[in-house]
């Protein structure tokens, strides 16, 4: 049985607490938190597991093999280099860091130690966006455009930008379904609310392909909406993470190209282009949480010696463009290329 302790019972923290508790292979040996009463609470629907206030206490228990951050952003990197200085394997919310300078210490401190450091990339672990990645691989063809919306009315972040509160989901999901790395991003934004970081913004990413995104969220909309849209030379996709049942549609509609045409004048274009419209179709998803999902395959990873999906690299990754994101933002929307950016086969 891995041990596993829980730093940070607020907004996610419950959640990690919960599923840690009830996962295979795994033992809740603690939680740490600096209110009392949160504590108080763990006590009660835990009476079993050990709380704190103290983080040392929880890195010197031998009983604790591994460690789950659910923390303010800025502190990830310290809590996360004490808990692998001190032997213990990492699970930390995200963004992983601050900086990218943190994220990458973060991933050499766990390659040195031969640790396991697992970034919480939820929803690269749902259903939805698992069968998302099968038809990317197998189906929609050439990728044209990933474009999504992420917005709500709050909750408003005082730490961090709502770029660094929701488009990291975005970012994430898009590391994973899509075969290529971002070359450059752009991004604009605004808050409105005075000594606040933005509340509404606006991400295109660039690749060395024709495949271009766009991401848009919003602390400011009267309505939830999590949607996006996928288009491929072959299918297009929408998901909808607010349906009950079919969050995944795949639509073979598109359009056929014809650049051997030898039309002239007015009628070029529409020799040149044709318009395909044929079946919808929802294919049936794997509707396992995805946190639980996710804590199965860290405590699985730590028992094998493996790496996670959403593992430092993968972190870093998205922590990169969340930088460079933030850089253009302040520059109103210039062009910030992404350092080792790469296509990867």
């Amino acid at each position: 049985m891995i041990g596993i302790a829980v730093v940070g019972y607020g907004y996610w923290g419950p959640n990690l607490v919960r599923n840690i508790s009830e996962a295979a292979g795994a033992h809740l040996v603690s939680v740490c938190d600096l209110n009392v009463e949160r504590l108080a609470a763990v006590k009660s629907r835990y009476p079993a597991v050990t709380i704190t206030d103290k983080f040392e206490e929880v890195l010197r228990d031998p009983k604790v093999d591994a460690i789950a951050i659910a923390t303010p952003v800025s502190t990830h990197f310290k809590l996360a280099m004490q808990a692998m200085m001190a032997g213990k394997h990492v699970f930390v919310e995200k963004p992983m860091a601050s900086t990218t300078e943190e994220a990458a210490r973060m991933v050499e401190e766990a390659a040195r130690r031969r640790l396991v450091l697992a970034v919480d990339h939820t929803f690269v672990h749902t259903g939805a966006v698992r069968k998302m990645c099968e038809l990317v691989e197998s189906g929609l063809g050439d990728m044209y455009y990933y474009d999504s919306v992420r917005v709500n009315l709050g909750l408003f972040q005082h730490d961090v930008s709502v770029i660094w509160d929701l488009a990291v989901h975005d970012l994430s999901i898009l590391d994973h379904v899509v075969q290529e790395r971002p070359v450059a991003v752009s991004a604009t934004g605004m808050s409105h609310v005075l000594g606040e970081p933005e509340n509404i913004a606006y991400l295109t990413l660039f690749f060395e392909s024709k495949l271009i995104a766009h991401i848009h969220v919003n602390w400011l909309a009267p309505v939830k909406v999590r949607r996006t849209l996928i288009g491929g030379s072959n299918k297009m996709v929408v998901y909808d993470d607010l349906e009950p049942s079919e969050k995944i549609k795949v639509y073979d509609k598109g359009i056929t190209l014809n650049p051997n045409s030898q039309a002239y004048g007015e009628k070029v274009h529409q020799m040149m282009v044709g318009y395909r419209s044929g079946d919808m179709w929802a294919p049936k998803l794997d509707m396992t949480e995805a946190l639980k999902r996710e804590l199965d395959q860290f405590v699985e990873c730590i028992e094998q010696n493996s790496r996670p999906i959403t593992d430092g690299q993968a972190g870093l990754r998205v922590v990169r463009i969340l930088e460079a994101a933030s850089r253009s933002l302040a520059q109103r929307g210039r062009i910030i290329e992404l350092e080792e950016a790469r296509r990867i086969a």
